[in-house]
C-alpha cells in the first residue's frame, strides 16, 4: 500500500525534489531475508522508497514510543508503560523516544535534509533537535 501511494504521489507531483518520510519500524530487516515476515516486508518497502526518491526519502525506524502529552488516540496498554519510561530510557536508550522526536525529526528532515536515509532511534533524535 505504501509503495502504490508512493508512486501516485510522485505521478502527481511531478516536480523533483519530492521528499518522502516512511515510519518503519525498529528491526526491519533491509536485506529482507530474514525470519520476520513483516521485517521483511517494511524492508522492502523502505528499498523500494529509497530507490522511488533517491536522497529524498527518510526512513524512520522507532522502537517504543512514548505518547505526547495531549495525544488523543493512545492504546490504554501504552498508559502503563509510561509509568516504566524513565527507566527504560535509562537502560535501553537505543529503543525508546517519544512521538514528539519523530514528529520533530520528520520536519527537519523534510527542510533540511539529514546525513541518513534510515534512521534509528538515536538518529531520530538527534535530527529532532
Amino acid at each position: 500500500m505504501t509503495t502504490k501511494f508512493a508512486k501516485t504521489f510522485i505521478a502527481q507531483n511531478s516536480n523533483s525534489g519530492l521528499t518522502f518520510c516512511y515510519v518503519s519500524g525498529c528491526g526491519t530487516d533491509s536485506a529482507e531475508r530474514g525470519k520476520s515476515m513483516w521485517a521483511r516486508v517494511k524492508g522492502k518497502t523502505e528499498n523500494e522508497l529509497l530507490r522511488m526518491f533517491p536522497g529524498y526519502a527518510y526512513m524512520f525506524r522507532p522502537g517504543y514510543m512514548k505518547p505526547t502529552k495531549g495525544q488523543k488516540s493512545v492504546l490504554r496498554f501504552y498508559f502503563g508503560w509510561q509509568l516504566f519510561y524513565p527507566v527504560m530510557k535509562a537502560l535501553m536508550p537505543r529503543f525508546t523516544c517519544t512521538l514528539k522526536d519523530i514528529a520533530l525529526a520528520m520536519i527537519n528532515c523534510s527542510l533540511r535534509g539529514f546525513n541518513k536515509n534510515v534512521l534509528e532511534v538515536k538518529d531520530i533524535i538527534n535530527a529532532s533537535g
